[in-house]
């Protein structure tokens, strides 16, 4: 069983597990878009270069039209790489219909020399697995049935002795592309799943799993310099007298109650913003798509009340207090550092007022 599920890993999941893999999908796919636009400007520029030979050469003459319907399908692919998005399922399918093209070209090719093998088929079921990343399941349906058609195609066209050739060589390197695109695909996916891992350390603060200062100033930034969008909630949250906490119970139980209120701030806007732990005992959350005060007060006020019931100390006599500063973002400030400001004053603001515990800008 354990070896049927490594095949199965390996064919539709490129060698990891079917959760890892969807997580992955859009980077692939990303990749697959870039590449293949790339391609796509060296077919536009091939077919042309063959489409302007065609016409003083008699061998080529034949697949003028060819060449010609070549130059316009990479053109209008090469268009819609610039409006489709880079994740785009649409994407996908152009890159497949691709391959496709460049197998018939293949086999045009052929037929020019119905004497001689298929070297330029056969070459292309070797090379064009190796520059498609996504389930092999998909590619290799994708060869066998440009291998299928190809085969009945010439099987009416050349010498038997010759289709045989073709038959033999055909089908071994049909098999072979199919290998060669599983390998390429869990090389490449492993790379993913590496710089997934290393961007994820590089992000993530190690003792509350959140975001660090790092990762909220570059989401945060990103968010404000969209044009699109003009509405958010910055919220600082500060934890009151954590220094006397730290010297009751010791840094072990101040490091426990970091931890809770790391947990509880991820699970209270899992979804709905940006959440991470700023330094020592103060986290940020950003909230996105919303300017509304009264929310921002409700939220404020429902997050101290829970918070002084679900971060525990070994006093039960004892409570977690915290305070918290909000500044309303109305598309005004384009960096982090500015809206920052606002809300590290609010906060202050906050500590002073033992009543709220929280305010407002």
């Amino acid at each position: 069983m354990k070896i049927l599920r490594t095949i199965r890993n390996y064919y539709f999941y490129c060698g990891i597990e079917k959760e890892e893999y969807n997580e992955l999908k859009k980077d692939a796919y990303i990749s697959n878009y870039k590449i293949w636009r790339i391609l796509h400007f060296l077919m536009f520029a091939v077919f042309c270069l063959l489409y302007v030979i065609s016409s003083s050469n008699s061998v080529m003459a034949s697949n003028r039209v060819f060449y010609f319907i070549g130059f316009l399908y990479s053109f209008v692919a090469i268009c819609l790489f610039f409006i489709l998005k880079q994740d785009s399922l649409i994407a996908q399918l152009i890159i497949y219909l691709s391959m496709s093209f460049m197998f018939l070209f293949g086999a045009l090719l052929t037929l020019n020399k119905p004497d001689y093998t298929a070297t330029t088929f056969i070459a292309l079921l070797l090379v064009a697995p190796m520059f498609m990343i996504d389930k092999p399941f998909f590619m290799t349906i994708e060869l066998c049935a440009a291998s299928a058609v190809f085969l009945i195609w010439m099987h009416g066209v050349k010498q038997p002795e010759v289709w045989q050739i073709d038959l033999v060589n055909v089908t071994s390197f049909t098999v072979i592309g199919c290998f060669l695109n599983v390998i390429a695909n869990s090389i490449r996916i492993q790379e993913f799943v590496l710089t997934r891992k290393i961007k994820k350390q590089r992000d993530t603060d190690e003792m509350t799993g959140l975001c660090n200062k790092g990762s909220l100033t570059r989401g945060i930034n990103a968010f404000l310099e969209d044009d699109s969008t003009d509405k958010g909630l910055l919220f600082i949250l500060d934890v009151d007298r954590f220094k006397s906490i730290n010297d009751l119970y010791g840094h072990d139980i101040g490091d426990s109650v970091i931890v809770q209120l790391g947990s509880y701030l991820g699970g209270k806007f899992a979804g709905s913003g940006i959440i991470g732990r700023f330094g020592g005992d103060e986290f940020i959350v950003f909230v996105k798509n919303t300017d509304d005060e009264e929310y921002a007060r409700k939220i404020a006020g429902e997050v101290i009340k829970e918070v002084s019931e679900s971060v525990a100390l070994p006093d039960k006599d004892h409570i977690v207090e915290i305070s918290i500063g909000v500044a309303v973002y109305h598309g005004h400030e384009k960096n982090y550092s500015e809206i920052f400001k606002r809300a590290d004053m609010a906060l202050y603001k906050a500590k002073a007022d033992p009543t709220n515990r929280f305010c407002v800008l």
